[in-house]
């Protein structure tokens, strides 16, 4: 037990040290470390996680960690996994107090903070298209995203609401499938 709450603290450390950009960049190292490498989740579990951290108060990257130290080690997995997803952000920040101040005019590092935005947002693209492929079962899923992504991008819906109506489809959808069955 000992050794998986080490691995559960130095997996949360390195996947928080290197989600620049928030929680959904986080995605992309989730997904090769806990459902590719070690076969802890499924896609559809990792859904699950991230959605649930999306909709309860706190940061996504935090909340999905908790839930994932959770599911490996119960309540010390949870501590554990929080705890090492916390640790980089901490250091950075503190570094970047002290530091930044005095760089940030600097062009060089300007078009650093440029280039590692595009990178970020090319491999959220990349992680969002493969989830959406194994999570859309039916055109009504495919539908219902569609309507999430409009209401989000579009319409610039609040979070909250979309997954609560996200929530609320699939209820009366599964309703609606077991009252055909």
């Amino acid at each position: 037990m000992l050794s998986e709450l080490i691995l559960l603290y130095f997996l949360f450390f390195r996947i928080g040290l290197f989600s620049i950009g928030g929680g959904y960049v986080m995605l992309p190292m989730l997904r090769d470390e806990l459902i590719k490498k070690r076969g802890w989740l499924t896609d559809e579990e990792l859904l699950d996680y991230y959605a649930i951290g999306q909709a309860t108060p706190g940061i996504i990257a935090i909340n999905t960690a908790t839930f994932v130290g959770y599911k490996r080690r119960g309540i010390p997995g949870a501590v554990i996994s929080t705890i090492g997803m916390v640790t980089p952000s901490l250091i950075i920040i503190m570094v970047i107090a002290v530091f930044l101040p005095r760089f940030q005019e600097i062009a060089l590092v300007q078009k650093a903070f440029l280039g590692i935005r595009v990178a970020v947002s090319v491999l959220l693209v990349n992680t969002l298209i493969s989830l959406a492929k194994k999570g859309w079962k039916s055109a009504v899923e495919i539908i219902l995203s569609l309507a999430a992504l409009a209401a989000a991008a579009v319409f610039e819906v609040s979070p909250v609401p979309v997954i609560i109506a996200g929530a609320l489809a699939g209820l009366i959808k599964s309703t609606v499938e077991r009252k055909k069955a």
